[in-house]
């Protein structure tokens, strides 16, 4: 394998701040798109969804538990399956602690086709404790397109595919606002890149939101996990 050259300390800091300029600018990129995400339009979802979870069933709108956003991983997982997808358990090993979207007004909630009992085995095997629903036996996949019309016996993940929905609460409406699979979930997992994809963003002064957007002063809402 060729390697790079190794060069001096004054060589290398020189290379590094040649570099430096094209990440910036790729970081006022990334915020200018997160800013247009903000602006985009949302759809309605009319249909009553009903979601079994292990404290029974649950609507769309109680994934929200109380709160204006959610994201919700759609999880590669069929109820032919007997354990979840790899890469979308790779997805939620990545997730940041939810505390710190909790109190941005967002709630993570991950569902899947495959029965609740089957769910709830791998997701303690897993060792997440993130809320994860069920929509089997429920047309939700299928509406949403991130599963089969119809179950495909024998396919992998019974024809499932992966996602991530981002939802907003207005009254008793639930809009969705984003969504984002493939290579657009490789990145995310961090508090700020989830952020980034809500409909409120981080919620900081200095972003490009539409009016009314709540904001504030950054930093000061950051909190040790334990402490909000």
């Amino acid at each position: 394998m060729k390697q790079p050259p190794v060069v001096s300390q004054q060589d290398w800091k020189r290379a590094l701040e040649k570099f430096r300029v094209k990440e910036k600018q790729a970081t006022r990129e990334r915020d200018a798109l997160a800013a247009e995400r903000r602006r985009l339009p949302r759809v309605r979802i009319e249909k009553e969804y009903a979601f079994d979870s292990p404290s029974g069933r649950k609507s769309l709108r109680d994934l929200f538990d109380g709160r204006r956003q959610l994201l919700l991983y759609h999880f590669m997982f069929g109820p032919n399956q007997s354990e979840g997808c790899g890469g979308c358990s790779m997805v939620l090993d990545q997730i940041c602690h939810p505390a710190h979207l909790h109190a941005r007004d967002v709630s993570f909630a991950v569902v899947s086709r495959a029965p609740i009992a089957k769910i709830e085995a791998f997701r303690k095997r897993m060792g997440w404790s993130l809320p994860w629903v069920s929509s089997f036996g429920s047309d939700f996949n299928p509406d949403l397109e991130v599963g089969p019309a119809t179950p495909q016996e024998g396919t992998y993940q019974d024809g499932e595919d992966f996602g991530l929905s981002v939802l907003l609460r207005e009254g008793d409406d639930v809009l969705r606002t984003y969504f984002t699979n493939r290579r657009g979930v490789e990145a995310l997992g961090t508090v700020w890149s989830l952020l980034d994809v809500t409909p409120f963003g981080r919620q900081e002064e200095w972003e490009d939101s539409p009016e009314g957007t709540p904001q504030g002063p950054p930093y000061t809402w950051w909190r040790r996990h334990d402490e909000y």
